[in-house]
Order: structure tokens, then C-alpha cells, then sequence
């Protein structure tokens, strides 16, 4: 007889944007007429550049004439986009081969595919609040207990708060896996070099793995913060890279990403590039590639002049996220994020709990956000939102808000 998996019973992650979208309708029906203004989702909104689309119309063209037709490609992805990632890792002082990198159809689906190349009793760390993937993937794959008290028993939660800066301490106990992402979502946070050395010394130490996230990379503007984890001495050792064309291109419906995984990876299997081999057979196994189309699409980005227009789109979104910013502080709350990242993370005012600030703030502004508890226990309290969205649209929002919000 044929049963399910019951680890997707003990989910509970999914519950925050349906809950949202159903609170959302709810107040819709009861103010016909309302403009409801969304900073809730991490969704881009602005056309994608001249530069990408011409390499996605060279893609589509090739697949026009016999002479230039490709079937499958290569599971790991196209060379000339591997060599260009590769270069593109040589400007910040880290050496790879083209082989380490490994092309997908997203940052997402590979944070959740990579550990299956894992053991199902390792033990997870995760940043808290955390980006629900990760949590949730763990979970599906067995190796997290139930949910009790807002957290999954098993799971090991690495607080981040005002008081740390939203950048956890190294795990008290032995931990096998660690996620960490920088720039964060949904703080905003972004890890320095002497915080992402505790995490590689205390890994390599224990022969951990850690899976670093760097998709908002391109949002980082201060030259002193790293914006791969492989600026650390000794992170090749200890720590693969997972990374996407969504927030820095636009691509979050086209759909292309990287993982990076060093031959030099090691855990406590002693035998020597054996994480590089696993996860080339996973996706061997499990994977055709990312699209033709779509490939000569990153190319594109990766070329000067995709370069410039990349970088004009992150300053407009970052701009949208000042806006937001600015707007919260003159109302005197206290505010995080939206410096180095496109994400805005405000403590709720008055001691509210995050849902309760929500509907506060649909009903009085008519704006959505994303309540920090669904990112985990530690994001209680606090509030995600999102410079993801067209300029005047943000300026009504931050219009409305500070004209509204009862305080």
C-alpha cells in the first residue's frame, strides 16, 4: 500500500503567506474600493534590461536554425557561463575552477536539493529568523522532530537579535550543517569577515559543512563587507555557495542560479573531493539543466554592459528601499536592514506582536508586509518590508503610512 511522507505533516512555514493572502482578501471584501499597496514579497518587479534580453533572443534564435540547435546540455551548465561565474568570483580574490560551479534554475530549489547529498541524521543550524526553506526542506527529509512551542524539536535555532546586530553567535554544541545567509533575509543583516571566520573556524573545527546563501550579494555596497563566503581563509574547506540571477537581473520568473561547490569540501568523510562528486551525481541523476535560452540569458548579465544595467536596477530598488527607510524613522520607529540589502525589518511599535502589527497596518495604511514570527520564533515582534516594487508605489506607500499609522 502505497503512503506519503509524514514529514510534511509537521510543516508549519506554509501557514504565512497563505495566512496573508487570506487576511488580505478578507479586508478587500470588507473596503470595496481599498488600493492595497504590497511590500510584503521578495518578488521583482521592473522589466529586465536591454542587455539580457538580447542574449535571451540570441538564445531563442539558436534554437531556430538546425545549424545552431542544442538539445540537452550539460547538467552542470553551459562552459561559457561556468568560466564567466568563475571570473566573476576572481574579482573578489577567490580562485575557482569552472567545474566547482554548478549552473541551476535557482538559488531556492538548490538550498533545498543539496542536502540531499547529506546524511539523514546529521544536525541543522539555521539562522533565526530564517528564510523558511531552509527549515522547511530539513523537515520533508527527516531530520527535525515535531513542531512544539513555535519551533521544530532537533533543529538547532541561532538567534539573531538587536543585541548580536542579527548575526548569530557560533552554535554551543556540535552542529553538522549551517545555513547562513548574507545579506539576510528577512533582517537585512550582512555579515562581516571576522563573523563569517567564527562560523569557517568553528566548521572546520568540527568538520561541519556550511551552506552559505549569497543570492542579495549584489546589494552590498560597502567595499568592506564580503560578499562570498570564500573572502574567508579557509572557507573552500568547509563551506559550499549557493547564489542567483533573481535579485541582481530580475530573473526571479526567469529562473537561473549557481551553487558553488569547492573540490577541497570536506566533512567527516575522509575521502578526498567526495561533496563535489555527490552533487555532480545529483544533478546528473536529477536534473537536465538549466534552459538553453535562459543560459545565454546569465551570459548576458555577466557582460559589461549586463554588468551596468544590473547595477542600475539594484540602485533603483535600493533607492525604493531608503524611501522606505527614511519614512519608518521620521515616524520614530526603530528600524534595520535597507543598507546593504533590499529588505527593511522594523521592531513593531509598543511591544505588538507581529501579526497584530499587520493587521494594524493593512487596516489603518492599507499596506501589506510580511510578519517577522513567520520566519521563526525569533522574529516575533518584529516586521519584513520589501523595496521590491515600482518608486511611486513605494512613495504612496511610505505616503500612507506616515500619514496613517496610529502610533
Amino acid at each position: 500500500m502505497a503512503k506519503t511522507n509524514p514529514n510534511y505533516d509537521k510543516l508549519q512555514a506554509g501557514y504565512l503567506f497563505p495566512e496573508i493572502a487570506k487576511r488580505t482578501r478578507a479586508f478587500i471584501a470588507a473596503n470595496p474600493g481599498a488600493s492595497v499597496m504590497r511590500l510584503g514579497i521578495g518578488d521583482t518587479t521592473e522589466a529586465l534590461t536591454s542587455s539580457v534580453i538580447a542574449g535571451l533572443h540570441r538564445g531563442v534564435d539558436k534554437l531556430a536554425d538546425v545549424k545552431s540547435y542544442t538539445g540537452y546540455g550539460a547538467e552542470q551548465g553551459n562552459a561559457d557561463l561556468r568560466s564567466a561565474l568563475a571570473k566573476r568570483y576572481a574579482a573578489l580574490g577567490v580562485q575557482l575552477d569552472d567545474d566547482e560551479v554548478f549552473v541551476s534554475d535557482g538559488a531556492k530549489p538548490d538550498s533545498a536539493n543539496i542536502q540531499s547529498i547529506f546524511g539523514q541524521d546529521n544536525v541543522v543550524a539555521v539562522q533565526d529568523p530564517a528564510y523558511p526553506v531552509y527549515v522547511d526542506s530539513n523537515v520533508i527529509a527527516g531530520r527535525t522532530g515535531t513542531w512544539k512551542d513555535g519551533r521544530f524539536e532537533g533543529l538547532v535555532y541561532m538567534p539573531c537579535n538587536e543585541t548580536n546586530g542579527f548575526f548569530p553567535a557560533v552554535p554551543k554544541t556540535k552542529v553538522d550543517l549551517i545555513y547562513i545567509c548574507s545579506p539576510n533575509n528577512p533582517t537585512g543583516a550582512v555579515a562581516t569577515k571576522a563573523q563569517l571566520k567564527a562560523f569557517v573556524d568553528y566548521a572546520r573545527e568540527h568538520k561541519a559543512v556550511i551552506i552559505f546563501d549569497s543570492a542579495y550579494a549584489a546589494y552590498i555596497s560597502d567595499p568592506t563587507l564580503p560578499r562570498s563566503i570564500f573572502e574567508i581563509e579557509g572557507a573552500k574547506e568547509c563551506a559550499l555557495e549557493l547564489s542567483s540571477f533573481s535579485k541582481e537581473a530580475g530573473f526571479t520568473g526567469v529562473r537561473l542560479g549557481w551553487t558553488v561547490v569547492p573540490k577541497a569540501l570536506a566533512c567527516e568523510d575522509p575521502e578526498p573531493g567526495k561533496i563535489h562528486r555527490l552533487w555532480n551525481r545529483r544533478q546528473t541523476t536529477m536534473f537536465n539543466g538549466a534552459s538553453n535560452i535562459v543560459q545565454d540569458g546569465g551570459v548576458a548579465v555577466l557582460s559589461d554592459s549586463g554588468q551596468k544595467e544590473s547595477k542600475e536596477m539594484v540602485a533603483y530598488y535600493m533607492n525604493n528601499a531608503r524611501t522606505i527607510k527614511s519614512g519608518l524613522e521620521r515616524l520614530g520607529l526603530t528600524v534595520f536592514g535597507g543598507v546593504n540589502a533590499p529588505y527593511v525589518w522594523l521592531k513593531c511599535p509598543n511591544n505588538m506582536k507581529s501579526w497584530d502589527f499587520f493587521d494594524k497596518l493593512l487596516n489603518e495604511t492599507h499596506v501589506v508586509g510580511t510578519p517577522g514570527s513567520g520566519f521563526g520564533p525569533s522574529g516575533e515582534g518584529y516586521f519584513r518590508l520589501s523595496s521590491f516594487g515600482h518608486a511611486e508605489n513605494i512613495v504612496a506607500a511610505v505616503k500612507s503610512i506616515e500619514k496613517n499609522l496610529r502610533i
